[in-house]
């Protein structure tokens, strides 16, 4: 079982940053990749990016290639922790961002945190 915590949502200007960060703790082992999703004001749900386990990024196509947005993955013996950096926000970034662990086993994205706020301000 691995459980999953998001940190560092707050409210930002347009064109401010912030760093997400996501703790998964637990069999973490078990864990191929850890990704971030949004839902948006309009409740739709959208991949924001992922790294595997391995350390091998992807990003959701409207930000895939801008400098914008990154994504890190460290891990000692007892936690696996995901960062997603975010610089140059605009308001349509406004969402409460969730982390989500993709186990080797079970359904895809079976482990998801609690979500953090994120508001971009005009």
């Amino acid at each position: 079982q691995v459980q999953v915590v998001e940190s560092g949502g707050g409210l930002v200007h347009t064109g401010g940053s912030l760093r997400l960060s996501c703790a998964a703790s637990g069999n973490i082992f078990s864990i191929k990749a850890m990704g971030w999703f949004r839902l948006t004001p309009g409740n739709e749900r959208e991949f924001v990016a992922a790294i595997t386990s391995g350390g091998i990024p992807t990003y959701t196509d409207s930000v895939k290639g801008r400098s914008t947005i990154s994504v890190t993955i460290s891990r000692d013996n007892a936690k696996q922790t995901v960062s997603l950096q975010m610089n140059s926000l605009k308001p349509e970034d406004t969402a409460v961002y969730y982390c989500a662990a993709d186990l080797r086993f079970g359904e895809p994205w079976g482990s998801w945190g609690q979500g953090t706020q994120v508001t971009v301000s005009s």
